[in-house]
């Protein structure tokens, strides 16, 4: 009498790379606190790798030895560089970003009274961007494809290349002078009103919009020549569906792309911007802490702007792979 075998299921064994959208989180997840460690770590050191004395510097070359020694021994400068380590990162879990060398306050008062600042022309700076940059890429794309239109397309490549070359501080410096100076139009300097935000968030955002409209063009273009665009112009649809709904959002990944570029070139260009219009931010603040030799401040504000640099590649990234999940999530 024959027998009859039965193959027993075989028990699937869970796998991350089996969730896509999970290994995706886990593994920018990873990276992220992979560089905050590396972020860290080296504003950790950055007190301990200028030469010379911080302590002695703060307080004068007149300052009396033994004064010095207390300060050191105050600040924890005395101790093993392991165990100064290890209590900078004690104090930083807790919020705790140190004390100003110069006026002995806490750094993160310091830090929470000028980041908003900070933040808010970074923030309108970034919308003015894509406002100008996106429309502005996407005409001169549709008008001048082809060969078409000459005039407006050495307008459009002068312009940009123009407004991209020239460096923030310089294109600062020229708005200060001739629409406050000369036509008095706005506030030469300082945080009083919403006309003391125009020159400052002109002066950031004029150079990123050039460079993303030429981007933007150049990516249309390029979507413009696919056969789904084909397809649609067979189908007789509209121009305006053809360019917003079909060939803009395709366009978007590399744009997209440069722009968290571009936000993380704004949030550096604000230290040279803020100083010109003296922007009561954090990019005045560290100046004027490297001046002072206020290292505390500046190791805080420049650990502030390394995880705000973080945080907003992360949110690029997160974008990218809703904007094309296939191609971003199989190559996380």
């Amino acid at each position: 009498m024959a027998t009859i075998q039965t193959r027993r299921p075989v028990a699937r064994t869970w796998s991350l790379r089996a969730h896509p959208w999970l290994y995706f989180v886990s593994r920018r997840t990873g990276r992220l606190l992979a560089s905050l460690a590396v972020l860290v770590t080296a504003a950790f050191l950055m007190i301990h790798l200028i030469p010379g004395d911080p302590v002695r510097s703060s307080l004068g070359l007149d300052a009396p030895a033994s004064l010095v020694e207390s300060r050191r021994h105050e600040l924890g400068l005395d101790d093993p560089l392991w165990r100064q380590y290890l209590d900078y990162l004690g104090r930083l879990v807790h919020g705790d970003l140190g004390r100003s060398l110069l006026t002995g306050n806490p750094v993160s008062s310091t830090v929470r009274d000028r980041l908003p600042a900070t933040v808010q022309i970074a923030a309108i700076s970034f919308v003015l961007v894509i406002a100008i940059a996106i429309p502005l890429g996407l005409v001169a794309a549709v008008r001048t494809r082809g060969g078409r239109r000459r005039g407006l397309d050495l307008g459009f490549a002068s312009v940009t290349s123009l407004a991209a070359a020239v460096p923030e501080f310089l294109l600062a410096v020229g708005l200060v002078y001739v629409f406050a100076v000369r036509l008095g139009w706005a506030p030469v300097a300082g945080h009083a009103g919403l006309s003391s935000y125009v020159l400052p968030v002109v002066a950031l955002s004029l150079g990123p919009a050039g460079a993303l409209a030429r981007i933007v063009r150049v990516e249309v273009n390029a979507v413009l020549d696919q056969d789904y665009i084909r397809t649609a112009r067979a189908k007789r649809l509209p121009d305006r569906l053809i360019y917003l709904r079909h060939a803009l959002p395709n366009a978007l990944t590399a744009t997209l792309t440069l722009g968290g570029l571009l936000l993380m070139g704004l949030i550096a260009g604000s230290v040279l911007v803020e100083n010109v219009f003296a922007w009561p931010g954090l990019g005045s603040t560290i100046v004027q802490s490297i001046l002072n030799k206020d290292y505390p401040v500046v190791q805080a504000v420049v650990l502030v702007y390394g995880v705000g640099v973080l945080l907003a590649n992360l949110v690029v990234d997160v974008l990218l792979a809703v904007l094309d999940p296939r191609s971003t999530i199989r190559t996380a």
